[in-house]
C-alpha cells in the first residue's frame, strides 16, 4: 500500500505471524479476534477492486473466435466478469468484496459494494457465462486458473447467512456447476501435472476446488482431486526449488505442491512428505526460496507477477509451517521467511499502476484474512 498505510500493514503483519492465531482456518464473519485487517485497510482494497469490476478497458480476454459473430466486447462476452483487466482478475476482485463484506459487515463502501455486486451477479449473467463456457473450443477457457477462482468465490457465498449473500450464492449455481463438471471431466485426462509458475498451475487450481469440495461436501470432487493429487505429487522428493523463481511467476510451483498436499495427505503423512520433499528447508536452503522476489518495474504486467509471488509465497509458507510438529526448524524458517515475503510485497498493493493494482488486493487479503483449510 502506499507509504501512509505501510506502518499498519507491518504491525498486521507481524501479529498475523508472530500472534499466535490459529493457522490454517479461515475467518469466520463478525470474529474480532482473528482479524489483521483494520476496517481502514479494508476501505483500501475494497476500493482498488471498485475501481476495476466495472472498468471494461484494458481488457485482456481469452476468447476463440467461432465465427464472425463471436467478435463482441468483453461486456457481451462476460456480462458478470468483463472488468479488471481479464476474466479471472474480475472474479477473484468479486470473491475480494464478498470476504470484505463478510469480514466488516460495517465497511464504509459496503453499501456501494453490494449494488455494484448486485449489478454483476444476476441470475441472468450467471447464465450467460456458464453458456459461454459450452461453445465450441473453449473447453480450456481459463483452465484452471479461472476455476479455482469462481469456485473460491461459490465457497465464500456458500451457507453466509445474509440476504443479498443467499441470492448471489444461488444465482452462481450454475456456473459453479459448469466448472466442477469441467474439474471431473478434464483431471482423469490429465496424466502429467503442470508444473508452472502462473495461471496453470495444477496444484493451485487442485488446492481451491478442494476448499470447495469439502465446504459444500461434493464428495464426488473431492475424491476424484485427492486421487490425483496422490498420483501427481506423492511420489515427488528432493524438489529443484533452487530454479525458483521464474522471471514472471506469481506462484512458486514447489510451495503450491506442498500447500495442496498438507490439505490432502493426513498430518503425519504430510509430515514425512514435505522432509522428502524439501529437506535442506529447515537448514535454511534453498536460499532463492526463502529469499523475496525482487520487483523491477510495477508497470510492466509481467514483472509485477513477482509481488503476487511475494504475497502467495507468504500464505503457502504460513500455512504449510502451520502444518509441521512445533520441534520442526522448518516450521521456524518458513514463519520467519512467510513474514519477509509479506512485508516485501504489502506495501506495493498500490503501486498507482493498474498492471498490478487490478490483482494484487485479491492475494492480500486472502493472505491477511486467513487461507487455506
Amino acid at each position: 500500500m502506499k507509504r501512509a498505510g505501510a506502518a499498519g500493514f507491518m504491525i498486521a503483519t507481524l501479529l498475523f505471524f508472530y500472534g499466535g492465531r490459529s493457522m490454517g482456518t479461515p475467518p469466520t464473519a463478525n470474529s474480532n479476534q482473528d482479524r489483521t485487517l483494520s476496517v481502514e485497510q479494508a476501505s483500501r482494497f475494497a476500493g482498488l477492486a471498485m475501481k476495476c469490476i466495472s472498468r471494461e478497458y484494458p481488457n485482456k480476454p481469452e476468447h476463440v473466435l467461432n465465427t464472425a459473430a463471436d467478435v463482441l466486447s468483453p461486456r457481451a462476452l462476460h456480462p458478470a466478469f468483463y472488468g479488471c483487466f481479464d476474466w479471472h482478475s474480475s472474479v477473484h476482485g468479486h470473491w475480494m468484496l464478498v470476504r470484505l463484506l463478510r469480514l466488516f459487515p460495517g465497511l464504509p463502501e459496503g453499501v456501494a459494494v453490494r449494488a455494484a455486486l448486485n449489478r454483476n451477479l444476476t441470475a441472468d449473467n450467471i447464465r450467460t457465462e456458464a453458456s459461454y463456457l459450452e461453445a465450441p473450443n473453449r473447453q480450456s477457457f481459463e483452465r484452471t486458473y479461472g476455476w479455482a477462482w469462481l469456485l473460491k468465490l461459490a465457497e465464500e457465498l456458500n451457507g453466509w447467512d445474509d440476504p443479498d449473500g443467499r441470492a448471489w450464492s444461488r444465482d452462481l449455481v450454475p456456473l459453479a456447476d459448469a466448472i466442477v463438471a469441467r474439474y471431473l471431466a478434464f483431471l482423469p485426462k490429465q496424466n502429467y501435472p503442470i508444473r508452472t509458475g502462473v495461471h496453470p498451475n495444477t496444484a493451485f487450481g487442485m488446492a481451491f476446488a478442494h476448499d470447495y469440495a469439502r465446504a459444500t461436501g461434493n464428495r464426488g470432487l473431492l475424491g476424484l482431486l485427492e486421487e490425483r493429487a496422490r498420483t501427481y505429487f506423492q511420489a515427488d522428493t528432493s524438489y529443484p526449488a533452487a530454479w525458483e523463481p521464474g522471471g514472471e511467476d506469481f506462484f512458486s510451483p514447489s510451495l503450491m505442491e506442498a500447500d495442496l498436499m498438507r490439505r490432502v495427505l493426513r498430518p503425519e503423512e504430510f509430515q514425512g512428505w514435505f522432509r522428502r520433499f524439501l529437506p535442506e528447508i529447515g537448514k535454511g536452503a534453498p536460499a532463492a526460496l526463502l529469499a523475496p522476489a525482487v520487483v523491477t518495474d510495477r508497470s510492466d504486467p509481467k514483472l509485477v507477477h513477482l509481488d503476487g509471488l511475494n504475497l502467495s509465497r507468504a500464505w503457502c509458507m504460513r500455512d504449510v509451517s502451520a502444518s509441521l510438529p512445533n520441534g520442526d526448524p522448518a516450521r521456524r524458517v518458513l514463519s520467519d521467511a512467510a513474514a519477509r515475503h509479506a512485508t516485501a510485497a504489502l506495501d506495493h498493493v498500490a503501486s498507482g499502476d493498474y498492471a498490478g493494482e487490478h490483482w494484487l488486493a485479491s492475494f492480500a487479503v486472502y493472505l491477511l484474512s486467513g487461507s487455506g483449510q
